[in-house]
């Protein structure tokens, strides 16, 4: 995968993160006061009643996931699916190969993926993949790589669907002649160095350790998809062009074009550019089902961590299998809900754990089947296993309750028409469609899998959960300690004990292979105007602005209400404040406590998310249109009724204080930390912008100062609601009125944030924070500039940070990554915050090369543009790509909903959007480059390195800037027996 991401227990940090910190008619009279704390006592009963509606019932909802498309297959064996969405002037193009990590024969691991990464590098017509895609406004090209295939996406606009099946035909059927050493060496870096970021985070050599134990030596899914390093090493040119040659025919692919365009117009197009294309061997499929372990199994390994987790482990079946949608829902009870049984007993019941949760991770041949549970400091191990084990003891004796099921089935049909507001893109409705008939010869499975699942009852769940959960298990412990496993001997085949792993690629002189027909690319027709919809506006009586943009694609909508408060807003009380202030706010009210909140919303198909930056305080409803009114009810309860409750208030901030040490042991988050404080000082924006404060901080916070903070911070004064979806202004009103109009604003004067605070120089240095056996080094950087995100005619600058560190196809990602092969990649950007902007890059490289990594980073600056100038290449496509892409910025709700926030934060126009264009291409060269030269030099940055002391700082003392040591917080985990 060409973006970070990685499948494995690295997802427990953010979900540590995530848990801490997210953590009426128009003629009825307006509600008081007490009528608005009626209902929310009668949110639960409400939710109940909507479910009796056949509108929100899960029959019902599955007949509204419906994804029409036509088939055709072409005579070389390439299948075709079109479905036709006209919503926008967009295409999303995507293209599955059957092909994985799981096809990979020993000595070969990590080669799929290898590959993808090689499928960007040009074609014999196409010298680079990303630059014409760029150039025709596509979001960011991107593949990835899983056991059973590796696909590739690009959204486009329909003008430039010729051109993305002019790229897409050339590296499918004349890759090879452009695939070179050099070429594979750089890409073979690339790929070392996304295994290295992987492995250097807290828990990121568990996915290797469970592989290992839950699968024996051969199994094609025991082998990590990322692979080894020695087998990573050995991959030839040979390899390459026998990958390609076997696995890559069009008789093992499936394209699925999704948006604007119809089957009629689009066969001519895949005839003329794929019919061509020789087909392939067939692809002999492979056997690779679930292993029944022998016995029960445990194992525990020692990282740096700051908690220990707890887990158990199974294979299951795979998707086709009929058992699969049952373990779905089953295991979503068990541990995936918000209100699981596992968060409901181990994390709000006994209060064993920071953390629990349980999933089905379903493959093709088989799935894995995990529960984990992060034990909170100081609880004695033994019990803690003991909980643990009972509740799934308990589960599989009495199986879930009808209201357990319900609650899971609607939150995944919530979830699943969500999912069809994108045509492309990894999850949206090209991906289900190809999936489904990769895997199951049929794009439909998905609407088979819902309707199945619809129709689950709790003996089938739990005979299910008993046939696969009841057999023997797999005890996998992460604890906390100095971490002797090296992960760059992991991945591979498992016998590497026995067997010499394979020799480095020799690099010898490929046979020549005959050139490739000439073809050129096809023009892209111009794109339109920007449709934005209407933009509507309305006040409650009390004085909070409504902002509504309608959309009808999906009966759903997306509502958030936003406070005038954020981070920044700590600078005022105690760090850490708002952050725990907003993590508590669905953690109970007045009238329903945390597992209430929770199963109301799992009932109404909605979900709540609370969620802060510097500038904003948030909570964001997710709901379906047939069942606002209740869920507009439940999230007035949450904003306007925390209790604030003393043993709820103790048991958030210990799991606040637990993402705190996950922050600080995580590399990346412990340099943002580090670097926000070094560049802003006394300002409000130094308050670390993940929420979660210091240590000392967020222990000495209290109910009352939480409390205090809410009736501070969270008033109609400081608020505004903006409202983007399936409701009309006659319909929105009158529920937002009679939940949120009584509100009133206390009598003392609303809050200000002291944002115009001068900012003291920063001294340029190098902070080095000495995390030992690090594989890789985090570097950040950044100054804070003389600009807000409300000064205007800023395009000029961001198109030049484009050109130096905004994109894929940047000068220092192209640097670093694509020539050097030191990074798995390097992004830079300047931020648009109410207040004081900033400059800021982030660039992971491998260890041996962070010297010269910060060395190369202020080359490429200090050159740009002034004896590097911008060129017209990079003039074109980041102007021209910024044009043609507006129309896939908006096509979620929640993507406009974000567009206008951002607008009415920053004091921007309400035709803002619209006028982008003309404002690009009134932009010339010049004022490129005086935004670059005026703001992107490397004069004045401070560097905040995060890595092996004894590795680095021998490398930094030639670079000409102070360096300041620290330590990295030590783990805080408990290890107690």
């Amino acid at each position: 995968m060409r973006l970070a991401s990685r499948s494995s227990a690295t997802a427990l940090a953010t979900a540590l993160l995530v848990s801490a910190c997210a953590t009426t008619n128009a003629s009825s009279p307006p509600a008081s006061a007490a009528d608005t704390r009626a209902a929310a006592r009668d949110v639960v009963s409400a939710a109940d009643a909507a479910m009796a509606e056949a509108a929100a019932s899960p029959a019902a909802l599955v007949s509204r996931v419906d994804i029409p498309y036509e088939k055709f297959v072409l005579a070389n064996g390439l299948t075709t699916i079109v479905h036709t969405d006209r919503k926008a002037p967009i295409v999303g193009v995507t293209l599955y190969f059957h092909v994985g990590s799981k096809n990979e024969p020993r000595g070969k691991t990590g080669f799929a993926h290898l590959y993808e990464h090689l499928f960007f590098g040009g074609s014999a017509n196409v010298p680079d993949f990303d630059v014409p895609l760029d150039a025709a406004g596509s979001t960011s090209s991107n593949g990835s790589t899983s056991y059973d295939r590796t696909n590739y996406v690009e959204t486009v606009p329909t003008g430039a669907l010729p051109l993305a099946m002019f790229l897409e035909s050339d590296r499918m059927g004349h890759l090879l002649p452009a695939v070179t050493q050099d070429k594979l060496d750089k890409q073979r870096g690339v790929v070392q160095n996304e295994k290295r970021q992987g492995d250097n985070q807290p828990y990121g050599l568990f996915e290797y350790a469970l592989n290992d134990g839950l699968l024996p030596v051969g199994h094609p899914y025991r082998h990590t998809t990322i692979g080894s390093m020695a087998d990573l090493d050995a991959a030839s040119l040979g390899d390459v062009r026998a990958w390609f040659t076997d696995h890559y025919g069009p008789n093992n692919a499936v394209l699925v074009l999704t948006g604007d365009i119809d089957a009629a117009t689009a066969r001519p197009l895949v005839e003329k550019w794929f019919g061509q294309i020789p087909r392939g061997p067939d692809v002999a499929p492979v056997t690779a089902g679930p292993v029944t372990l022998p016995a029960p199994l445990h194992r525990e390994i020692a990282d740096q961590v700051p908690l220990t987790y707890l887990t158990r482990n199974w294979t299951g079946p795979g998707l086709n299998d009929a058992d699969a949608p049952a373990l779905e829902v089953g295991m979503d009870i068990l541990g995936g809900l918000a209100s699981s049984r596992l968060a409901n007993e181990l994390v709000r019941g006994q209060q064993l754990a920071v953390g629990a949760s349980a999933s089905a991770q379903v493959e093709e041949d088989m799935s894995f089947l995990s529960m984990g549970m992060q034990v909170k400091p100081g609880v004695d191990r033994a019990r803690a296993n003991a909980a643990f084990d009972k509740v799934l003891a308990d589960f599989l004796r009495d199986g879930p309750t009808e209201d357990e099921v319900r609650r899971s089935v609607m939150s995944t049909l919530s979830e699943e028409i969500g999912g069809l507001e994108r045509v492309g893109s990894f999850d949206g409705k090209g991906a289900t469609l190809a999936e489904g008939q990769a895997y199951s010869n049929d794009p439909a499975k998905y609407k088979h899998d819902l309707a199945a699942m619809a129709a689950l009852t709790p003996a089938k769940i739990k005979a299910a959960m008993n046939t696969w959960l009841s057999r023997p298990v797999y005890a996998l412990d992460i604890v906390p300690g100095e971490r002797t496993m090296d992960g760059a001997k992991l991945g591979g085949w498992g016998d590497e004990d026995k067997t010499p792993a394979p020799r480095p690629d020799a690099k010898r002189p490929a046979p020549a292979l005959p050139p490739a027909p000439k073809i050129s690319a096809p023009p892209v027709a111009p794109v339109g105007a920007l449709a934005f919809p209407a933009i509507e506006r309305a006040t409650l009586s009390n004085g909070i602005p409504i902002v509504l943009a309608r959309r009808t694609a999906v009966p759903k909508l997306v509502l958030t209400v936003d406070f005038d408060a954020g981070y920044a807003a700590d600078a005022l009380d105690t760090p850490g404040t708002q952050g725990l202030m907003l993590a508590m706010l669905d953690q109970g009210t007045e009238h329903l406590d945390a597992t209430q909140i929770a199963e109301a919303q799992e009932r109404l198909g909605a979900s709540i998310s609370i969620d802060g930056s510097l500038d904003t305080s948030s909570a964001t409803l997710s709901a379906l249109t047939a069942n606002l009114s209740p869920s507009v009810d439940l999230l007035a309860d949450v904003v306007r009724h925390p209790a604030f409750a003393p043993a709820e208030v103790e048991r958030v901030k210990v799991q606040a204080e637990a993402a705190l040490a996950q922050a600080q042991s995580t590399p990346a988050g412990l340099a943002r930390r580090a670097l926000g404080s070094a560049l802003y000082g006394s300002h409000p924006y130094a308050q670390p912008s993940d929420g979660l404060g210091q240590t000392a901080s967020l222990a000495a916070l209290t109910p009352a100062a939480l409390k205090a903070a809410h009736d501070k911070w969270l008033r109609p004064d400081l608020a505004r609601i903006t409202v983007v979806g399936d409701v009309t202004m006659d319909e929105l009103k009158p529920l937002l009125e009679r939940a949120f109009g009584t509100w009133q604003a206390p009598a003392t004067p609303a809050p200000a944030k002291p944002i115009t605070a001068p900012i003291a120089a920063q001294q340029p240095r190098i902070v080095l924070i000495d995390r030992p056996h690090s594989p890789q080094s985090v570097i950040v950087a950044g100054r804070v500039l003389p600009l807000s995100g409300r000064t205007p005619d800023t395009e000029a600058l961001q198109l030049a940070n484009e050109v130096l560190g905004g994109g894929f196809l940047s000068r220092l990602n192209k640097d670093l990554r694509e020539e050097k092969g030191w990074s798995y990649g390097v992004y830079s950007r300047v931020s648009q915050p109410v207040g004081p902007s900033a400059f800021t890059l982030s660039a992971p490289v491998q260890s041996d090369k962070t010297g010269a990594a910060i060395k190369a980073i202020i080359a490429d600056m200090g050159a740009y543009p002034a004896t590097s100038a911008i060129t017209a290449e990079e003039f074109q496509r980041v102007t021209d790509g910024a044009i043609r892409q507006l129309p896939n910025l908006f096509e979620t709700n929640a993507q406009m909903a974000g567009a206008i926030r951002q607008n009415d934060r920053l004091g921007r126009p309400e035709d803002y959007y619209v006028s982008l264009a003309a404002k690009y291409r009134g932009i010339g060269e010049p004022a490129v480059a005086a935004a670059a030269s005026q703001y992107l030099r490397p004069k004045g940055l401070v560097f905040v390195v995060v890595g092996d002391r004894k590795v680095v700082e021998p490398q930094l003392k030639g670079l000409g800037l102070p360096i300041e040591i620290q330590q990295a917080p030590a783990a805080t985990g408990d290890e107690s027996e």
